[in-house]
């Protein structure tokens, strides 16, 4: 999983999970552009700069994901290639859950919002992506972080819109790995599970949802967001993953296989 020299896009809204795998990347010598909210990725930039010796810049780019017009993508991305001077690979962690709630009682503007985020600009960086790495003619690696809300085993109730969105991403992952391959673009994602600060398990309750873990999950804990996804966004992007493509890999300590166990103890 040797990924010296490699240089990655990576998208965040700064949270937790995102700016860790930035870290993880960093530290093993990957060369970054962290694209999203620009406020957030430059403090994210700084600490990953200020804590690793030796480690390169860590640049910023700016991007409202909310925004509708593809060519703000196709630019972003662009810039992004232009400071890396080659692409090696993208990693898009950005999302927006919005709050649980029935699919009657979600307003349009949230629907809205939820769709921007969670599949139109995921649609519009794969294909500015794309487009660099068949330019560059040496293939490359993109990886979606998704979730298990959107797989058919990790149904949760109150997000109907975000769940559907995911699920179409993990869709564009099957079909873009058929119809891209041929550049030697490999696309994948990863299905992680629910960290306690996910909103399922603020719904019930913090406590409620640390205490009764241990009795649903088989590993009694929920996903660890510092630690746990990292390593599968290393090996994808490496070229020890160079024969897998249109795969969503499952990081959710199984707690989609106990998914029915799960509701009736919360």
């Amino acid at each position: 999983m040797e990924n010296r020299g490699k240089n990655v896009l990576v998208t965040s809204n700064g949270d937790e999970i995102s700016s860790n795998i930035a870290f993880h990347l960093a530290r093993r010598g990957c060369r970054l552009v962290l694209m999203g909210d620009g406020t957030a990725l430059r403090r994210i930039a700084e600490k990953i700069m200020g804590s690793l010796k030796g480690a390169g810049p860590v640049e910023v780019i700016a991007l409202d994901m909310e925004e509708e017009k593809e060519s703000v993508f196709d630019e972003a991305v662009g810039r992004a290639s232009m400071l890396l001077g080659k692409l090696d690979a993208f990693v898009h962690c950005y999302s927006y859950e919005g709050k649980m709630q029935e699919p009657l009682n979600l307003p349009e503007s949230e629907f809205k919002k939820i769709v921007k985020i969670n599949f139109m600009a995921p649609w519009y960086l794969l294909k500015a992506v794309g487009k660099r790495l068949k330019e560059q003619k040496s293939g490359g690696s993109i990886v979606f972080l998704s979730s298990i809300i959107g797989s058919e085993r990790g149904l949760y109730q109150g997000a109907a819109a975000y769940g559907s969105c995911l699920a179409g991403v993990q869709q564009l992952v099957r079909h873009a790995a058929l119809e891209i391959g041929k550049y030697q673009i490999r696309v994948n994602a990863i299905a992680r599970g629910l960290h306690l600060d996910d909103e399922y398990p603020l719904s019930v309750g913090r406590d409620k949802a640390e205490k009764l873990v241990k009795e649903v999950a088989p590993l009694h804990r929920w996903l660890d967001a510092k630690n746990d996804l990292a390593s599968t966004v290393i090996y994808l992007i490496s070229d020890g993953a160079r024969y897998m493509t249109g795969t969503t890999i499952f990081v959710d300590g199984a707690q989609s296989l106990v998914r029915p166990r799960m509701r009736s103890y919360m």
